[in-house]
C-alpha cells in the first residue's frame, strides 16, 4: 500500500514549487535528546533567512497565496532579487488593524524570537515597509493541510499520511506547552508542508503564556479574539469562558477536530449556531469518524467546508491551487462512510473528552497505538523520499 492511498491523485501528480534568522534559544537542550527530530532539524538549517535583507526594495511580488488574520494580511510568494530565493511574505496594513490586532502582531513577532522548533514557523525576517508590517518565512510549496485536503483529498486522508501530519503538530504542541504556552489555534489551515515533506505548526499569534508572575499555571482565562469561523476547533472549557478557565488541554481537543478534519474532509459542528455547538460539545457529542457518525448521511450535505484565508497565520491558504497544478474549488458534499482503524478511533476519543484532566498530554499522545504503528516510517528519513514520490 502507497504512503499516500488515495485514489484522488491516482491521475494527477502535484508538481510543487522548488525552493533552494537563527535565534538563539534557551531551549536547546529540550530537543538535544529528541532523535527522531534529526531529519526536521536539517529541514530548520535549509530555511535559515539570515543571508535575506530587510529592504522592500530587494524583493518582488510573484503572486497572492492567500489572505489571513481576519483578511487584514495578505500572503504572497515573493523573490529575493539579488539571491533569487523565493519566500512566503505576509504583509498587513497596521493602519487598518484595531489595537488588539496590533497587540497580536507584536505577540506573534515576539514568541518567534523565543521559539526555535522544527515543527513551529516562525517569523524568520519582519520589517517595516511605509505604513505594513512585512514578514518572511521559508516557503511552503505544498501549502496547509486544509488546502490539501480541498485539492487532492475531498473525502479525506489516508491514515499513514495523518498520523505523518499529526506527528509534527504534536512535536510542536509538546515544545509550546513545555515553554508554557496554550496555541488556541490547532486548524488544518496552520499545518503546513514544506517541498522537503517537513511539517510545520503555524498562527503563532493566537498563542497565550500560562506564566504569572514567574509561576507556571494551570489554568489561564482569556478569551482568544478569533474570528467566529474558528469556533468548531475550540474547546468546550474554552468556550464556556467560567471561573474553571482553561490550559494546555484545549490545544488537544483542537487536534481532535483536526483529526476529524483530515479523515473526512468536513469540519464538525461547522454549521452549527454558537450555542448549539456549546451545548454539544459540552454533552461530549462526536460527530466525527463517518463510520460512526450519529447523523444521518442525509444531513451531511449541509456541513460546510473549512475554508482558508480566514484568521490565519503567515501560512494560512499558501499554496491554496497557486503552487500546484490542478484543484477542485470545494470539497464535495455527499461522502461515503468508511471504516477506520480502532486506534484512529481511539485517538478522537481521548483528545475530545469533554473533561480536560481526562485528555492526555500531547507527550503521551506521541506514544499513542496510532502513531506506534507508523513510528518507524516517520523517524525514518528515508519516508521524505517515499513521502514526496507521490507529489
Amino acid at each position: 500500500m502507497s504512503f499516500l492511498d488515495c485514489s484522488c491523485i491516482s491521475q494527477t501528480q502535484v508538481q510543487s514549487i522548488s525552493i533552494e534568522d537563527q535565534y538563539e534559544d534557551v531551549s536547546h537542550q529540550y530537543l538535544s535528546g529528541d532523535l527522531s527530530a534529526s531529519a526536521p532539524r536539517k529541514a530548520a538549517a535549509r530555511d535559515d533567512m539570515a543571508d535575506l535583507s530587510a529592504d522592500a526594495a530587494h524583493y518582488q511580488l510573484l503572486l497572492e497565496l492567500g489572505r489571513g488574520f481576519n483578511n487584514l494580511s495578505q500572503v504572497c510568494m515573493a523573490r529575493h532579487v539579488p539571491s533569487g530565493r523565493l519566500v512566503a511574505l505576509k504583509s498587513t496594513d497596521l493602519d487598518q488593524c484595531t489595537e488588539d490586532e496590533l497587540l497580536q502582531l507584536l505577540n506573534e513577532v515576539l514568541l518567534s524570537r523565543l521559539f526555535l522548533h522544527p515543527n513551529l514557523l516562525t517569523s524568520r525576517l519582519v520589517f517595516g515597509r511605509s505604513c505594513q508590517l512585512w514578514v518572511l518565512t521559508p516557503l511552503m510549496s505544498y501549502g496547509s493541510a486544509d488546502a490539501l485536503l480541498r485539492t487532492y483529498f475531498p473525502d479525506g486522508m489516508s491514515e499513514s499520511l495523518i498520523a505523518y501530519l499529526l506527528h509534527g503538530v504534536l512535536k510542536a504542541l509538546e515544545y509550546l506547552h513545555h515553554m508554557g504556552y496554550v496555541h488556541r489555534g490547532v486548524k488544518a489551515s496552520h499545518i503546513l508542508l514544506s517541498g522537503e515533506g517537513h511539517v510545520y505548526l503555524s498562527g503563532l499569534h493566537s498563542l497565550y503564556s500560562m506564566v504569572r508572575d514567574g509561576k507556571r499555571v494551570r489554568t489561564v482565562f482569556d478569551m482568544p479574539q478569533h474570528s467566529p469561523a474558528l469556533l468548531p476547533w475550540l474547546s468546550p472549557e474554552l468556550l464556556r469562558q467560567d471561573l474553571h478557565g482553561y490550559g494546555e488541554k484545549s490545544d488537544i481537543y483542537s487536534l481532535g477536530i483536526v483529526v476529524c478534519e483530515l479523515v473526512s474532509g468536513r469540519v464538525p459542528f461547522q454549521n452549527m449556531h454558537p450555542t448549539q455547538m456549546l451545548l454539544q460539545k459540552l454533552r461530549g457529542s462526536h460527530c466525527c469518524l463517518l463510520d460512526v457518525t450519529p447523523f444521518p448521511l442525509g444531513e451531511l450535505g449541509g456541513l460546510k467546508v473549512s475554508r482558508s484565508g480566514v484568521d490565519s497565520g503567515i501560512g494560512e491558504s499558501v499554496a491554496t491551487g497557486s503552487l500546484t497544478r490542478t484543484a477542485t474549488t470545494e470539497r464535495p458534499q455527499s461522502p461515503a462512510p468508511k471504516n477506520h482503524s480502532a486506534t484512529l478511533h481511539n485517538l478522537v476519543e481521548v483528545c475530545l473528552q469533554p473533561q480536560p484532566d481526562r485528555r492526555p498530554s500531547a507527550s503521551a499522545l506521541l506514544t499513542h497505538a496510532f502513531f506506534r504503528q507508523v513510528g518507524l516510517l516517520i523517524s525514518s528519513y528515508s519516508l521524505q523520499n517515499h513521502f514526496l514520490l507521490y507529489f
